[in-house]
């Protein structure tokens, strides 16, 4: 993989996990068009092989590997659905893997990593653990790390994201992502932008977790701080590698409150009629919170995924 991240490097991505993952399909929704004003195309990644755009960037680097480094396996951080992807990404290869998760992590995404036959390693829900028990691990048995998202494998698996969404709906005004570490916004960012040059991209946040916000209002990287929001996919801080791709490409940086996350959750269920995650809702709370100006606009958003522990849904009592 090149330094940085170019389109070649998204469409050869592209190609190399055709094989294996869906090609998610774009739905609207007639009366979400009428109420906002807007022609909405949501991108459902929540129906991705593993309930989660990660498998794209997890397949791309597992299957990037030479022999010898697949032969000794794969490590990875994650707070859920980055783990079940390179899980599913190491079993499609027949390699071992190893998953360090917080110990706070949502039953539904351990229960994911179990099935698809990787190992977990619990540890204190902080990046500063996550990072020790890897490289522990690391250093045990010789494997390779696939970054949650501050790889460009990862990031070019991610970008083909965009490649398919710009096939499949109308040249979009205006594309909404989730940012977390960065990965998807950044491999997005960098396919749209080569592709669709006038398309305005915004990235969207939790306001209790802003650090992307804040770095790119500060044009620097800046502390992430103790993340605070049930969007738990969107509690990792951005990456030297995802920030200048971000910096470079994309437009507009939003944050949502913990109320709007779940408003637009629970809409998002009861019209489009998909399960989605807190995590990917966070765009149509954008759109709800008036964050971003959809009126007369063609806006696709992406729905990153859908793993849901249905026995915790946030407007349970």
């Amino acid at each position: 993989m090149e330094v940085g991240l170019k389109l070649r490097a998204i469409e050869e991505a592209r190609q190399r996990v055709a094989p294996h993952l869906v090609k998610t399909p774009v739905v609207t929704n007639a009366r979400l068009d009428q109420e906002f004003g807007a022609s909405f195309y949501f991108k459902c990644e929540n129906l991705q092989l593993g309930g989660a755009f990660k498998a794209r960037g997890a397949f791309n680097a597992v299957f990037s590997l030479t022999e010898e480094e697949a032969a000794r396996g794969v490590v990875t951080h994650s707070s859920g659905n980055h783990a079940g992807a390179l899980a599913l990404a190491a079993r499609a290869r027949g390699i071992p893997a190893w998953i360090v998760m917080p110990n706070d992590v949502p039953t539904v995404k351990a229960a994911n990593v179990e099935a698809a036959g990787a190992r977990i390693v619990y540890c204190e829900p902080t990046l500063e653990a996550r990072e020790g028990a890897a490289r522990e691990l690391l250093a045990e048995h010789g494997a390779t790390l696939v970054h949650p998202y501050n790889d460009y494998r990862v990031m070019a698996g991610q970008g083909t994201v965009a490649l398919e969404l710009l096939e499949q709906a109308p040249p979009p005004d205006v594309i909404l992502a989730p940012v977390s570490g960065g990965g998807l916004l950044s491999g997005i960012a960098t396919a749209a932008r080569a592709v669709s040059p006038k398309t305005r991209l915004i990235g969207v946040e939790p306001a209790g977790a802003d650090d992307a916000a804040r770095s790119f209002q500060a044009g620097r990287l800046v502390a992430g701080g103790t993340p605070r929001t049930l969007a738990d996919g969107l509690r990792a801080t951005l990456g030297d590698k995802t920030f200048p791709l971000i910096r470079q490409h994309v437009d507009e940086m939003v944050t949502v409150s913990e109320e709007g996350i779940v408003a637009a959750m629970r809409l998002l269920w009861d019209r489009l009629k998909l399960v989605i995650e807190p995590s990917a809702a966070v765009v149509f709370a954008a759109v709800m919170e008036g964050k971003t100006a959809v009126s007369g606009r063609r806006v696709s958003l992406v729905l990153t995924g859908g793993n849901v522990d249905l026995a915790r849904l946030p407007w349970s009592k």
